[in-house]
């Protein structure tokens, strides 16, 4: 499994993972195969974050994420690597809408994120109106905007494009993305080339125009890609890898206390956390990793070469209190959104007429409750053939600092969607069946100076030997971004476990 010139070939070492989110799994894959002994210690019964499988109806369904970006390969190299290759799929469908102006219009084309390059097709899908394309046309006769070393993404656009655009194209796209509002996104962190656009003091439209044509000729697959089941089977065979490689996996297993030795580190974890389990915690990075309770026969102090943290910032910041001050001090200052799906199942008979495409989203200026619907059953092939009597769909509700609706009980979501539903698509039926998932800060939000912040904490993190962290607060909150900064943080492990500070180094060998 380990190839001969994989950094820490050839030398032992115990690395804990903290965080049984998908990133905290890759990271123990990739430090398996890099030569390392591996223990994952997760708070909660369940692995994976906020890629989560579960049932309705009987049929499969994704409870959290349900695709990943194909364009950027980690994730889908990681799930060809446990096995489940055959069975990936594209969607079957990707033909989306925007609720808005009092109907759904069709997303126009030749767009970055929601900012356009192209101003026919924007003006023929009726979302922007005509003082708005005028507004929009005026990018070219505008002097350049100064962004310095970031700035905020709504507010630029807003200044060279005019607030429309911003609020019914970009929020809907971007903002769904982060759950959080474009206004305070740093351009930088959340869209790096058109922050290289903006750099270059060039008129906007144009510089998004030769992107989009540069993206199409590079196309050659899906943009996204699911899995046949559902994406929640990531996780966990990623988990079975781990174990098949000789990794233990506790769930079960909070941990309380990070501390470093003279020659390691030793993690304190309350309860008797045990190996197995299946499932995962509520965030793409371990939401609950740290926090929780119960589990089976395990060990309550672990010692260890070296340590990934793939926690939320909260739960980073707490362990890394005493051992790495100037690190916890930047990770509490992190904000986090929450959100709720709302997944229902329907007679399939009952939705004939339902709008075709694979969902819509809804701009927030349009004051819905929801913020998008996905078609599930018509975007996903598998779930099509999974439950051919049934048609599957589902809501997404909240976002960062619009919450209030998120207090609401299971039974008024179910309402409040299937009341915009039927204003929307004219949807009249009931559904068999229907559940509610809270993601209760689930999604680290990327305001200006993020990268900034984020390089302060890796610095502060570098100068403790044997400690790496990763998951969606650094590289990006997709599925690919969690597993390429989980292959950094177990990369720079490895090299140094290899190095002559690794495992075996006594305290008087140490600088």
């Amino acid at each position: 499994m380990r190839a001969a010139n994989t950094p820490g070939a050839g030398r032992t070492g115990h690395v804990v993972v903290i965080g049984g989110g998908i990133a905290g799994l890759a990271a123990a894959h990739r430090l398996l195969d890099g030569g390392a002994r591996v223990t994952v210690l997760e708070a909660s019964g369940r692995l994976g974050g906020k890629l989560r499988s579960g049932e309705i109806e009987g049929v499969p369904v994704d409870l959290g994420a349900e695709s990943m970006l194909a364009r950027r390969p980690e994730a889908v190299e990681l799930a060809r690597a446990v096995g489940l290759g055959d069975r990936l799929r594209p969607p079957a469908t990707a033909t989306a809408s925007l609720w808005t102006r009092g109907g759904l219009r069709p997303m126009p084309k030749g767009h970055v994120m929601g900012v356009p390059g192209d101003l026919e097709p924007l003006a023929a899908s009726g979302v922007i109106s005509e003082e708005g394309l005028a507004r929009i046309a005026r990018d070219r006769e505008l002097p350049p905007t100064p962004v310095g070393e970031d700035v905020a993404l709504g507010g630029y656009l807003a200044e060279r494009l005019g607030r429309e655009v911003v609020d019914r194209l970009v929020e809907p796209l971007l903002g769904g993305v982060y759950a959080g509002d474009v206004y305070r996104t740093s351009m930088r962190a959340s869209v790096p080339t058109l922050f290289e656009v903006a750099q270059s003091g060039r008129p906007l439209t144009e510089g998004v125009r030769e992107l989009a044509e540069r993206s199409a000729r590079r196309q050659d697959g899906p943009v996204f890609m699911g899995i046949d089941g559902g994406i929640g089977r990531l996780p966990l065979a990623v988990a079975d890898a781990v174990r098949a490689a000789g990794g233990e996996i506790r769930t079960g297993a909070p941990v309380r206390e990070l501390r470093r030795t003279a020659d390691g580190w030793t993690v304190a974890v309350d309860g008797t956390g045990g190996t197995g389990g299946t499932g995962g915690v509520d965030g793409v990075d371990g939401v609950n990793a740290v926090d929780g309770a119960g589990g089976t026969d395990g060990p309550p102090v672990v010692a260890a070469d070296a340590v990934v943290l793939a926690v939320p910032a909260p739960a980073a910041a707490r362990l890394l209190a005493a051992g790495a001050p100037a690190a916890s001090a930047e990770l509490a200052t992190v904000d986090y959104a929450s959100m709720a799906l709302v997944t229902m199942a329907f007679r399939r008979t009952d939705v004939a007429s339902l709008a075709e495409g694979s969902g819509f989203l809804v701009p927030p200026v349009d004051g819905r409750t929801i913020k998008a619907a996905t078609f599930s059953s018509r975007k996903w092939g598998w779930l099509r053939d999974a439950g051919p009597d049934l048609f599957v769909l589902r809501t997404s509700i909240g976002r960062f600092d619009d919450e209030v609706d998120l207090k609401r009980d299971d039974a008024d979501l179910v309402r409040m969607s299937l009341a915009d539903l039927g204003e929307a698509v004219g949807l009249a039926a009931k559904p068999v069946a229907s559940r509610v998932d809270r993601w209760d800060g689930g999604l680290p939000q990327y305001p200006v100076g993020h990268l900034d912040r984020v390089a302060r904490i890796r610095a502060a993190v570098a100068e403790v030997p044997g400690l790496a962290v990763c998951g969606a607060l650094y590289d990006g909150v997709g599925i690919p971004a969690c597993v390429g900064s989980a292959r950094k943080a177990a990369d720079e492990l490895l090299g140094a476990l290899a190095g002559p500070l690794g495992p075996g180094a006594g305290a008087g060998e140490r600088e």
